[in-house]
């Protein structure tokens, strides 16, 4: 899975983290800590800070050897205000962070109503694309202080409607952006004017890969050296009830549970949430991916549990570097109708 040179981890980083109170995030966040790292990690209320802290000491015996590297922080990511606020609290410590890790990702399939953050804004994506730009661009003077900054995005391979993951229901497409540039009550970034929570979920994706591919354009044209990696986990079921399908499983808990048996336990195609926590944490501070480039990896698990972890494309339209551009503009003319900020 992971390539067979030797893991050099880059010692002393301090590393943020979003999506890290369940599921990837989670178990990489518990990798981080247990090799000397200082993970922040952002919690959408305090009911879910005390919880995630009281996992870890679950988690991890001797939690009281990491507890000074942990930082819990109260930051709610369907919630601009939240980011805004969160971000100023921790410009104002005037501390560097080495690595930004954007991993939430929020879906809700099945659903036939939508979901709408405290702006209004479609919820999937609100949560893993317009937060994750604005928390980057907040927080990108903390970034540039590490003598080897890196970011890394947590996409999928559904982005891409030739990927088995893409061909399942209707495929990611963006179209022209005509939904966010409509900057009102817009059901899908599209444009179309009937939502599908599953499709929002690919479009979301894709946006992921668009907007590492433009934020690494901007970094570069500053003449600042940083890898921007994106990746595909491939696909992760827990034996658990939590973890990425807890929400989609409330519209479909039958159909969720046949299919995590199948495809889990009899085509043994998933991966462990384990396995790939553990390569979030080597993609943050691994040496290996320290090139200042765009990057694209797939863990992919092929049938009976045989997998490799490799370097691979990313669909046609993600590959379209005006429409990322035109992503990227539009997505912080949005976020300037509630928060006024500096741009990359």
């Amino acid at each position: 899975m992971q390539n067979e040179n030797a893991i050099h981890l880059q010692e002393n980083r301090t590393i943020l983290i979003t999506g890290g109170t369940s599921g990837i995030g989670y178990q990489s966040a518990i990798r981080m800590l247990c090799n000397g790292f200082r993970v922040i990690l952002l919690c959408r209320n305090h009911l879910r800070i005390k919880e995630t802290y009281e996992k870890f000491k679950f988690d991890i015996p001797d939690i009281d050897n990491y507890i000074d590297r942990l930082d819990l922080r109260l930051c709610d990511l369907s919630d601009l205000n939240s980011i805004k606020l969160f971000s100023e609290e921790l410009l104002g410590e005037d501390c560097k962070i080495d690595t930004i890790v954007l991993n939430a990702g929020l879906q809700y399939t099945g659903a036939k109503a939508i979901r709408l953050s405290k702006q209004g804004i479609e919820l999937t994506f609100a949560v893993n694309h317009v937060s994750h730009q604005y928390l980057i661009q907040k927080l990108f003077n903390l970034l540039v202080k590490s003598k080897s900054p890196r970011v890394v995005i947590t996409s999928s391979e559904v982005h891409n409607p030739k990927l088995p993951g893409g061909r399942v229901g209707m495929p990611a497409g963006l179209g022209d952006l005509s939904g966010l540039k409509s900057m009102n009550d817009f059901l899908m970034v599209d444009g179309s004017e009937v939502f599908n929570a599953d499709k929002a979920y690919k479009d979301s994706k894709l946006c992921n890969v668009l907007f590492a591919k433009e934020l690494f354009s901007r970094i570069k044209q500053l003449g600042i050296k940083t890898p921007v990696i994106c990746w595909a986990p491939g696909l992760v079921i827990p034996r658990s009830d939590n973890g990425f399908f807890r929400y989609s499983r409330k519209y479909n808990e039958i159909g969720q549970r046949v299919f995590a048996f199948i495809a889990r336990d009899l085509l043994r195609i998933t991966e462990r949430p384990s396995v790939a926590g553990e390569i979030l944490m080597n993609l943050s501070v691994d040496d290996h991916y320290s090139s200042p480039e765009f990057r694209f990896y797939s863990n992919k698990v092929n049938i009976f549990g045989e997998n490799s972890f490799v370097l691979s494309d990313v669909s046609f339209e993600a590959k379209d570097t005006s429409k990322a551009k035109d992503l990227w503009n539009l997505t912080n003319k949005l976020i300037k109708l509630y928060c006024q900020f500096e741009t990359i």
